[in-house]
């Protein structure tokens, strides 16, 4: 019995990650073109993960986008640890020093530091989550860990947040201006949900035959995209033009 208060679609999700304990952690396992299991990947700084390649699974993300995709449908949790901790998704924040005493089932921790988020698990109640850890173990429950790096947790929305849209494409870059030629700020591996407060007809980008000159702004990333990589049509409908 789940704790009184999570959501409908925490539960699920919660339920959907606890029947892959078992499954086999993988590095990069999990973040294929739709969620569930895939191969994993050779981490060059991991012996451990020597292995991957021959094993279906999921790593920490893939894992919590997997858990979600089932709990709500569609994807709304694609990417890293990172795009997870800072979804358009999140309802609420809880500070590291707050411990597990706020949290519910379905709850996102995460650990790292410097604003590099670096592992994220799934929250079960009494002090214990389910989490896919690393390289050479298999998805399990453990112990929550607040020492060390532990950064804190996010809420999920039970419904999905109003100007959210889905990425599209590998190793999208965000950037700093509306403009290639401004520095690069984040990212995205793959398809990732994203909030867009704007957009503005800026710089004339032409890539993966389409050319368009609308960029949105991320607030969550503090960065523009072009819309080539936004799904949607060149002028997102419902999106209000920038200042």
């Amino acid at each position: 019995m789940l704790a009184i208060g999570a959501s409908a679609v925490a539960e699920r999700a919660v339920r959907a990650a606890c029947e892959q304990i078992g499954v086999w952690y993988t590095w990069g396992g999990g973040h294929g073109p739709q969620p569930g299991p895939t191969y994993g990947q050779v981490d060059p700084s991991d012996p451990d993960s020597a292995h991957d390649p021959e094993r279906l699974g999921f790593d920490c993300s893939g894992l919590v986008r997997y858990a979600y995709a089932r709990a709500a449908g569609g994807d709304p949790l694609a990417g890293n640890a990172y795009h997870q901790f800072n979804s358009p998704q999140v309802q609420q924040r809880f500070a590291a020093a707050e411990g597990t005493a706020p949290l519910l089932p379905g709850d996102l921790l995460a650990w790292g530091s410097g604003g590099s988020i670096h592992h994220i698990a799934i929250y079960l109640g009494a002090g214990k989550m389910v989490e896919a850890r690393e390289s050479g173990t298999r998805i399990t429950v453990s112990d929550v860990r607040l020492g060390g790096d532990y950064a804190g947790a996010v809420r999920i929305a039970a419904a999905p947040a109003s100007g959210t849209f889905s990425t599209w494409g590998t190793d999208v870059w965000t950037h700093t201006e509306p403009s290639t030629g401004s520095p690069r700020v984040h990212k995205f591996p793959g398809p990732t949900t994203v909030r867009v407060d704007c957009q503005k007809h800026a710089e004339s980008v032409t890539a993966e035959g389409y050319t368009n000159d609308a960029w949105s702004y991320l607030p969550e990333y503090g960065a523009w995209i072009t819309n080539i990589y936004i799904k949607g049509p060149a002028w997102l409908d419902g999106v209000r033009t920038c200042a």
